[in-house]
């Protein structure tokens, strides 16, 4: 006597349903992220454009001016050479090291800047100056302000 087997899987239909229903939620809920994560960078390169400028104020306070612009950044890591010269340089430094903003470029820093005592900003995704959305420059004025 044979036995019934019965066979238990998906049919064709109930798949292609699923797929559907899985492409639709990637077509809604993609995009949302995608968008985020550029955001999340702009918010990083702020963040970090604060810090730096909260450790160009400290040396300020330290040596009565900022570094110029052949000085740069750096000079917030090792003692720099040039002028003006750091009087009252600390020993320890300002910051462990200068990131690079989240696109993998370095900050622009000019002292004295424009308007400012000093510019500093970022090209943003890009790299370029100028740009719109999250390829737009990244000022630290524009943060603090």
């Amino acid at each position: 006597m044979r036995q019934a087997t019965h066979q238990r899987g998906f049919t064709l239909i109930e798949i292609m349903v699923v797929m559907v229903i899985l492409g639709l939620l990637v077509a809604i809920v993609g995009p949302n992220i995608m968008g985020r994560s550029d955001q999340a960078k702009v918010t990083v390169a702020k963040t970090q454009m604060s810090n730096i400028a909260n450790a160009l104020d400290l040396y300020r306070l330290d040596n009565s001016h900022y570094p110029s612009t052949q000085q740069g950044l750096e000079a917030l890591v090792e003692k720099p050479n040039g002028n003006p010269e750091p009087r009252n340089w600390n020993a320890s430094g300002y910051m462990k090291n200068v990131p690079q903003d989240p696109w993998n470029n370095e900050y622009q820093y000019i002292s004295p800047g424009s308007e400012r005592p000093y510019d500093l900003y970022s090209y943003g995704s890009d790299g370029r100056q100028g740009g719109e959305g999250d390829a737009a420059d990244i000022s630290v004025w524009d943060v603090e302000d």
